[in-house]
């Protein structure tokens, strides 16, 4: 067998002392073998010539010489670790950057494979394998590769990172334990490894749910915007099919209008062209009568005159024009015609706002009084849809920090955070009241502004006839019926509030570009009652679609 197929292990040529292959290999009375220099410094080092590995004792010191069958074993070991080194280096791939280099590599360095614990140092495929064949590296703790390794040393001890301290919640080595930290708790670091990796896998869980639930949010977005471009291409198309017709109408009256003039101007020029043809018929019966009575009058027969004196001595019959004028009235036509436009544009806004108020009451809620917010004058019927002023305040109400105790309001137990939201109460038989729609944290204790700056968005009645929304500043309200039945509509998104006159399918009011960051709730004011004439209640109806 040639020697060469006798090499198995890199361990069979290491030095027991400096465990690197034999330099100048020399072998002891006893029969084991050592670097020549590493068994003279120990023997230098020590009172007694003991062989490390045996322990055996010398009482003089042994002549050493060199080993020349192992010395010849560990040169041609070399030369082969060598090529092989030479051959895997051309396979392997240079370290690029951001990739660990090989400590033990000279010149080129290659890509590390792995990184030992103990030794401190990152081997690539060639360098590692004494750690993969000899038995005493082989107890050593290797890892994927790793730069900084000075980062896994105790900076005051100068030993690896070991242990966890459970306590400062910080990695320390071995003399850190009983020095430093030794009444804290201790765990290896692979537990507490396993313990951490256990917790990322929980939080990757929760990312990825969070990652989830935002792609969800996406999806809805984009569905979200999906639907609105919908919404946005039937409101234009429904908008230029309104206006087209409203042109229409324009013009359908303007032409009309021309028309009715242009026949009146017709009928006048007929009219003249008439009064002027009798006119000149007549002159021209007058001239011949004129030439006539010249012609009599210097008759000198006197029987000739005296008999046709009786048929010449008057004008011939004709038409009295005195009051006869051709004056055509054109005052009025343009606003007679403005005022029949505004009828059916009239009419036309009608139907939109009924389909306006069709739309909106798609969102009905179902809203209950809260009388744990209510004022302590205000009287609730027991299914919670009407109230009403009373002149006694309940005692003995529990002290609620929702509760009104200074102005006569009371909330809706349902609240709006998102969303659309729509409410119908009815108000006929009152003089004053107020409804609308308010922010969860508006003062109740207090004096109270109403305002969207303070948190309201309502309006109200006054004096019977007097209805203002309480915007900034405040505006005055002029409609053509007073409302039996309001409904309130809210678009939290939108950042808007409307008021409508569902019997006349109109719109009151509405509040627009609001800024909405906090529940809203319905609000219901019935005022006093005004001597008896405004003490009906408020009473939430249920909402019916008009047809």
């Amino acid at each position: 067998m040639s020697a060469s197929s006798c090499l198995r292990s890199e361990d069979q040529f290491l030095c027991s002392i400096c465990l690197d292959v034999f330099t100048d290999p020399v072998s002891t009375p006893c029969g084991h073998n050592f670097c020549k220099n590493c068994i003279n410094e120990h023997w230098n080092s020590n009172d007694q010539y003991l062989c490390p590995m045996c322990k055996e004792v010398f009482y003089t010191r042994p002549k050493l010489h060199i080993n020349t069958f192992i010395s010849e074993m560990v040169s041609q070991f070399r030369q082969e670790a060598q090529q092989k080194a030479s051959s895997s280096s051309s396979e392997q791939q240079a370290a690029k950057p951001g990739e660990v280099p090989c400590d033990v590599c000279t010149g080129t360095k290659l890509k590390a494979l792995k990184t030992c614990l103990v030794c401190l140092t990152s081997y690539c495929e060639t360098h590692l394998e004494p750690h993969l064949t000899a038995s005493r590296l082989k107890r050593h703790q290797l890892m994927d590769p790793v730069e900084n390794l000075e980062d896994r040393m105790c900076m005051k001890h100068d030993k690896p990172l070991e242990l966890f301290c459970k306590t400062d919640q910080t990695c320390v080595c071995t003399l850190c334990s009983v020095l430093d930290h030794k009444t804290h708790e201790f765990v290896p670091l692979k537990e507490e490894y396993e313990g951490k990796k256990a917790e990322l896998g929980k939080t990757e869980t929760e990312i990825q749910r969070m990652v989830q639930k935002r792609r969800l949010k996406i999806q809805e977005i984009k569905h979200s915007v999906d639907l609105s471009k919908e919404a946005a291409d039937r409101e234009k198309a429904k908008s230029v099919q309104v206006f087209t017709a409203l042109n229409e109408s324009v013009e359908r009256s303007l032409n009309e209008l021309i028309e009715t003039i242009e026949e009146k101007q017709r009928t006048t020029e007929k009219q003249a062209v008439d009064f002027i043809k009798e006119l000149e018929q007549e002159i021209s019966e007058l001239k011949k009568r004129s030439s006539e009575v010249e012609k009599l009058s210097h008759s000198e027969d006197h029987l000739h005159l005296l008999q046709n004196f009786p048929s010449l001595k008057a004008a011939p019959p004709t038409k009295d024009w005195t009051e006869v004028s051709v004056r055509p009235s054109y005052e009025g036509s343009v606003v007679r015609a403005v005022a029949q436009l505004e009828e059916t544009l009239s009419k036309q806004m009608k139907k939109l706002f009924e389909a306006e108020l069709k739309r909106v009451q798609q969102y009905a809620v179902d809203v209950t009084l809260d009388p744990d917010t209510a004022y302590p004058k205000l009287i609730l019927s027991k299914d919670g849809k009407q109230v009403n002023y009373g002149d006694v305040k309940k005692k003995n109400l529990p002290d609620n920090p929702k509760r009104f105790t200074r102005y006569c309001n009371v909330l809706g137990k349902q609240s709006l955070s998102s969303g659309r939201f729509y409410f119908e109460v009815q108000v006929k038989e009152k003089t004053g009241w107020d409804l609308g729609v308010v922010r969860e944290s508006i003062n109740r204790k207090g004096h109270i502004i109403l305002s969207p700056q303070y948190g309201f968005w309502t309006i109200c009645l006054r004096n019977r006839n007097e209805y203002r929304a309480h915007n900034e500043p405040p505006v005055r309200l002029t409609l053509k019926s007073q409302p039996q039945k309001v409904g309130v509509f809210v678009d939290y998104e939108e950042g808007l509030v409307s008021f409508y006159d569902v019997d006349a399918a109109a719109l009151i009011y509405s509040f627009t570009g609001c800024s909405f960051i906090e529940k809203l709730y319905p609000l219901f004011s019935p005022c006093n009652n005004n001597g008896g004439k405004s003490s009906a209640p408020l009473i939430i109806c249920p909402v019916n679609q008009t047809a």
